[in-house]
């Protein structure tokens, strides 16, 4: 395995971070985090009750403040969409972490998110996801250590890749 000791799965809302993040966990026998779940669990509300009440830019805030501090091993850490976002969040797990790009067409991406508007998904308001995905993936690609593209993959398939890279 890879001298770092976590796994950092990055990629657009949709793109199977958490799903992926648990299979390979389990394969692993690494432990799991998902960033937007913890965010949640830190400000014990919905990461939607942030955007709405004090904005994308605040929820940006918060989610670069809970990867920094962020301490793990052994981990498979599933981040938010935007965790890229912050160039000190991504150095911080790129320390100890090995960054995966789950890439994902944007039709692919439109057909797995059927909640756009109540997701949580820290954007502009008036930011199409068409504009975010080409935004994010210009930042994805830039901390990616590996990129997976997931469209004609099975999660199986991608989690083998992953596990290939490592070795």
């Amino acid at each position: 395995m890879s001298t770092k000791s976590n796994v950092v799965l990055i990629g657009m809302p949709g793109s199977g971070k958490s799903t992926i993040g648990i299979i390979l966990a389990k394969r692993t026998s690494h432990d799991f985090v998902d960033t937007d779940v913890l965010i949640q669990h830190i400000e014990h509300r919905s990461l939607q009750d942030i955007l709405d009440k004090e904005g994308y830019l605040r929820l940006r805030e918060i989610e670069a403040s809970a990867l920094q501090g962020l301490n793990v091993e052994n981990h498979i850490i599933s981040t938010g969409g935007s965790a890229v976002y912050s160039d000190a969040a991504m150095q911080h797990l790129r320390v100890n972490g090995t960054c995966i790009y789950l890439d994902v067409s944007v039709d692919t991406l439109r057909k797995r998110i059927t909640d756009y508007e109540t997701r949580g998904i820290a954007k502009r308001p008036e930011q199409s996801f068409a504009d975010l995905f080409e935004e994010r993936t210009l930042l994805y690609r830039k901390y990616a250590d590996l990129t997976i593209n997931g469209d004609s993959m099975t999660q199986d398939q991608i989690c083998d890749a992953i596990i290939a890279h490592l070795r």
